[in-house]
């Protein structure tokens, strides 16, 4: 491990009591009971008789001082909603300071997630790193900070969005047949519904300034909807605030070439002094004309 274990400093890393359980940020009071009795079962001196006494020791001690706590936190609807307010305020006040950039590859992977299948994939990777957070217990450090990774990133995703706590880790089937339907079907995701949601959500982080986010928001919305110029001027605003005017650049022309009419995308055209395409001979005025009535 990387630090002295269960010096202050050590201990103060794992201060999400979900990721210490393994658990993700919906778990209800059932969930969290069999968690704690699995992680138990597994860390008990019982299970550790043949082995080296450093490992029997350190399974004793992780028991002690972040199992038992965290269990104790999350047993009761009143600690679940205490933790869960803890850790939103991390994320606000992350989303102030610096723009979240995760580092593992699940969290990674999560911040790319369309919206509309973020639920299952957070599920399905709370569950599978679980399955080795403490077998062996050298796993224990490196995957736990990836599950309190995957708990922020999920909570900034769903910044806004009441967690509803659920009794299984899994996501109904009937769910994620209706997810998986709605990405693999042109028409259901051509009715803008999906491309409007996350267009709405990039608005709200931009209004935090949290850049980042949404980017990953407005390239999703494109994806869906590749000819909504709003979309184009909104991302390439997000990339200038950044300071990649390259890309910034890049979708300001696009914004243009759907709507030379496009208000976002007119206005930082001049500050990005982009060259402007002249109008084409069968429309009357266009752009360059609209430029030449305010000089």
């Amino acid at each position: 491990m990387s630090q002295i274990p269960f010096s202050t400093d050590w201990l103060k890393k794992f201060s999400d009591p979900y990721a210490v359980l393994g658990l993700s940020v919906s778990a209800d009071d059932r969930r969290v009971l069999k968690r704690y009795r699995a992680v138990a079962k597994l860390l008990h001196p019982d299970g550790y008789t043949t082995a080296d006494p450093a490992d029997r020791n350190l399974a004793s001690q992780l028991f002690a001082h972040l199992i038992s706590p965290a269990y104790q936190k999350l047993k009761q609807d009143k600690g679940r909603a205490e933790s869960l307010a803890l850790l939103r305020i991390h994320v606000r006040r992350m989303n102030h300071e610096a723009p979240l950039l995760p580092q593992s590859d699940p969290a990674r992977q999560l911040i790319k997630t369309p919206m509309h299948s973020v639920d299952v994939f957070y599920e399905q990777a709370i569950a599978q790193l679980a399955d080795s957070q403490y077998q062996p217990l050298g796993q224990f450090e490196p995957i736990t900070q990836q599950l309190t990774e995957l708990n922020l990133v999920y909570l900034q995703l769903k910044m806004g969005e009441p967690v509803r706590p659920k009794p299984t880790g899994l996501v109904p089937a009937e769910q994620i047949k209706r997810e998986t339907a709605a990405s693999a079907d042109p028409k259901q995701q051509s009715n803008g519904n999906y491309a409007q949601r996350h267009y709405v959500r990039a608005q709200e982080y931009m209004k935090k300034e949290s850049w980042s986010m949404a980017v990953q928001e407005l390239r999703d919305a494109i994806r869906l909807e590749p000819t909504k110029s709003e979309f184009h001027s909104l991302l390439a605003k997000a990339y200038f605030m950044q300071n990649l005017t390259g890309m910034a650049t890049v979708h300001f022309r696009q914004a243009l070439k759907l709507n030379p009419q496009d208000s976002l995308a007119l206005e930082y055209a001049k500050k990005l002094k982009i060259k402007l395409d002249p109008p084409s001979p069968a429309k009357k005025g266009g752009l360059f004309g609209l430029f030449a009535k305010k000089q």
